[in-house]
């Protein structure tokens, strides 16, 4: 079913090939990542990228955070397409007005510095960057994770608030050239098999050993001319999930005729690797012999084939209430519950978002149901289109007549079942849904208070067999059903008569319209000559998420207010998490201030001469995580921190990279141990780091530190900081990027 390889690999005519007429460093520059990060390249240097991207995208959970950095950084005009959409905080009726201020503040700024307005329910950030943005060769950076258009041709990226930034101050995204796995598929899926369940193959095989973490994805191979378009695109953005950095897929006629049908065949142009492109590693996917898959909490990884776990229910879903016993263990556990009646029933089926909410997996998942009934049971089915054109196409074609007739339910437009904000089920309730991720909590329910629900992530094929069973969990291909693919016309006069387009067109005399939530960043000072941190929160999971580090669902509303948005910091994962920040912070406000408390010289005198250390030892709060920070590109999981008064995080390894970029862009030191140093330590201990200013600006990468415990102990620490650019080294002396570029704009 799928193939790994950790060997390097030369393409040649279509295949794979273990031995070519040129070296790997040739065969490098014949794959099409090298050519497009190349032609973005600004550095000179082949191998340190400073890439300037041709678009930018934003959603209503992080826009306003965007703008406010930008513009309290010097910003006058957005340089390049920047679209702000509005499908996270679509709820209105959460938070009082604040959802809607934070829209009526994104039009003010579209306007003001020219920009693309998508108001609320018109579309998903991915659909409308795919209908409208994305062209062969182009590169697009977006502040969400699944940012993913490679199957247009298009190298998309999904970093944090402050890199979208950089950009808009035309500044760049600095990385070292990555290494490129290719994804060479063969064969063609069997009827019942969707676009998740070839993603979910996919992300369990690679996942877990980080195989393709932070390498570029390229797509390839005689399978590839098999998918239409929404189906490359379903694989695509769910690549997200391997960690993997940016994706890209050779392109085709099926390539040209969806940029055509949405009025932008210019964008098009043939990409392929050229005739010895040498890649680090591949994964060989056979199309052929994917089967229907299920991904059981928590994590898109934890994947099965659905006849697999069928068989395998009871230990299965055993395995799981174990593991959510010991995450939530003030929740009441039931799933085994489900299995009853020779099958394991589910509660709800959703497919939304711009994973599932596609014009070929909804109008399939049609085809499956058509003439049949969701039942009168407990079992719901809710389908979101992921666009307005994708809603009126269906709604053209009979589709939605056909799904509503069956007790489906169609919704607008809104990526809330991807986070939380949408389709909560009731407690112990087991939901599948095709959309993104299935982490902890995502589906909204509240464990810390005795709540607790499970998200399993199936295709939407599966999803509209099991309704067509009552909600008795069945794969696709185990249903009798005729596929009528139909043809899909785009309505371009459904944004040309509701998205404000301002770009090139900035009206500078525009105010901004600030609602009662929308607040400015507070002041964070530069890194101290010595630091000293206290460990408000030791997670020793083997992967901390964003989602965990700063909760997703109705957090969203406060996103654009950084005060009240970091009082929810790791609330559902480390309750006592927040006092502990805001204790030390309160004794580093009182050292600035020169009352420096006698707990802060007690401690240092474990070290040194407290009374000495204090004028110049910078106290603050750290996380330890093994390795924090898969999921969300939201940079709020680092900003809160940094709000709390945090300093650093300490861990093995970061998850991924955009975690720790967002980590460096608010000032927060990235310290990292070596695998096997045993970290014995626990909340209320601290670290005391000397010189670590000096350490900072001189490029050292190992870094002696001492930790003292709460018993008056004092341990040796050996942490590192590695691979600083010269201006993330600046970005952290000066105590985050926005202090970096008022410092540079005086």
């Amino acid at each position: 079913m799928i193939q790994l390889n950790k060997q390097g690999t030369f393409f040649h005519n279509g295949a794979p090939c273990p031995t070519a007429p040129v070296t790997a460093d040739e065969g490098r520059r014949q794959t099409m990542a090298w050519h497009i990060l190349q032609s973005h390249n600004t550095s000179g240097d082949p191998a340190a990228l400073r890439i300037r991207f041709d678009a930018l995208v934003s959603h209503d959970i992080t826009y306003v955070g965007i703008i406010q950095q930008a513009r309290a950084s010097g910003l006058k005009r957005f340089p390049v397409p920047y679209a702000l959409t509005n499908c996270h905080n679509s709820l209105c009726a959460v938070g009082g007005t604040i959802n809607e201020d934070d829209h009526v503040f994104g039009l003010s700024a579209a306007k003001k510095y020219g920009g693309i307005y998508v108001p609320a329910n018109q579309s998903v950030i991915h659909s409308y960057a795919r209908e409208q943005l994305a062209g062969c060769g182009k590169m697009i950076l977006g502040s969400d994770s699944h940012t993913r258009y490679g199957a247009l041709g298009t190298m998309a990226v999904g970093e944090g608030g402050p890199e979208l930034c950089k950009q808009l101050l035309k500044n760049t995204w600095d990385i070292p050239y990555p290494e490129v796995v290719l994804v060479y598929l063969t064969g063609k899926p069997r009827r019942g098999v969707g676009p998740h369940d070839v993603a979910l193959a996919l992300i369990k095989a690679t996942f877990a050993d980080g195989f393709v973490n932070n390498r570029v994805l390229e797509f390839a191979g005689p399978g590839i001319a098999g998918l239409p378009m929404d189906y490359r695109s379903g694989i695509d953005v769910m690549t997200t999930e391997t960690t993997c950095l940016s994706s890209i897929w050779q392109t085709d006629d099926t390539t040209r005729d969806y940029l055509a049908l949405h009025g932008r065949e210019a964008e098009y142009q043939p990409l392929q690797p050229g005739p010895w492109a040498y890649y680090d590693r591949s994964v060989t996917i056979a199309l052929d012999e994917i089967e229907p898959m299920i991904a059981l909490p928590f994590h898109p990884s934890n994947a099965y084939t659905i006849r697999e776990f069928l068989d395998n229910a009871q230990d299965i879903l055993a395995a799981v209430e174990a593991d959510a016993r010991a995450r939530f263990p003030k929740a009441d556990i039931h799933l085994l519950d489900k299995c009853r009646d020779g099958g394991v029933w589910a509660d709800q089926g959703v497919i939304a978002g711009c994973a599932g909410g596609l014009f070929d997996n909804i109008t399939e998942a049609a085809d499956i149901l058509r003439g049949e009934s969701c039942g009168s049971g407990y079992f719901s089915l809710d389908v979101y289109p992921t666009s307005v054109p994708v809603s009126l196409e269906l709604t053209r074609t009979g589709v939605t007549a056909d799904l509503l007739e069956t007790g489906a339910i169609i919704k607008p437009s809104f990526c809330g079942p991807c986070f939380g904000a949408g389709d909560v089920p009731a407690n112990n309730g087991l939901s599948l849904r095709h959309t993104t991720r299935n982490f902890p909590n995502r589906e909204g329910s509240k464990p810390a208070e005795g709540q607790f629900a499970g998200v399993c992530l199936m295709d939407a094929r599966s999803i509209a067999a099991t309704a067509r069973n009552g909600g008795k969990i069945t794969p696709a291909t185990e249903v009798d059903y005729a596929p009528q693919p139909l043809p899909y016309h785009f309505d371009q006069g459904v944004y040309a008569r509701r998205v404000y387009n301002g770009f090139g067109h900035p009206q500078p005399d525009t105010e901004l319209i600030l609602g009662p939530n929308i607040t400015d960043w507070p002041a964070m000072p530069p890194l101290g000559e010595h630091l000293l941190v206290e460990l408000a929160a030791v997670l020793r999971d083997e992967v901390t998420t964003t989602d965990e580090l700063i909760p997703s669902g109705e957090t969203s509303s406060y996103r654009s207010n950084p005060l009240r948005l970091a009082e929810f910091t790791l609330s559902r994962r480390e309750p006592a998490y927040v006092g502990r920040a805001k204790a030390a912070a309160a004794l580093e406000a009182q050292r600035r201030d020169g009352k420096a408390p006698e707990h802060l010289r007690e401690i240092l005198d474990k070290v040194g001469d407290g009374t000495a250390l204090l004028a110049d030892t910078q106290f603050g709060s750290c996380v330890f995580a093994n390795r924090p920070g898969d999921g969300s590109a939201r940079e709020q999981a680092a900003s809160c921190q940094k709000v709390l008064g945090g300093l650093a995080n300490i861990c093995y390894e970061f998850a991924t990279k955009r975690y720790r970029s967002n980590c460096i862009n608010w000032g927060m030191l990235p310290f990292t141990l070596d695998d096997g140093t045993p970290f014995p330590y626990e909340s209320g201990d601290c670290v005391f780091v000397p010189h670590i200013r000096a350490a900072v600006a001189e490029g050292r990468e190992d870094i002696p530190a001492k930790v003292i415990r709460t018993d008056g102990t004092v341990a040796d620490l050996l942490l590192h900081v590695r691979g600083l650019t010269a201006e993330e080294q600046e970005i952290l002396l000066d105590g985050c990027l926005m202090n970096y570029y008022a410092k540079r704009a005086d």
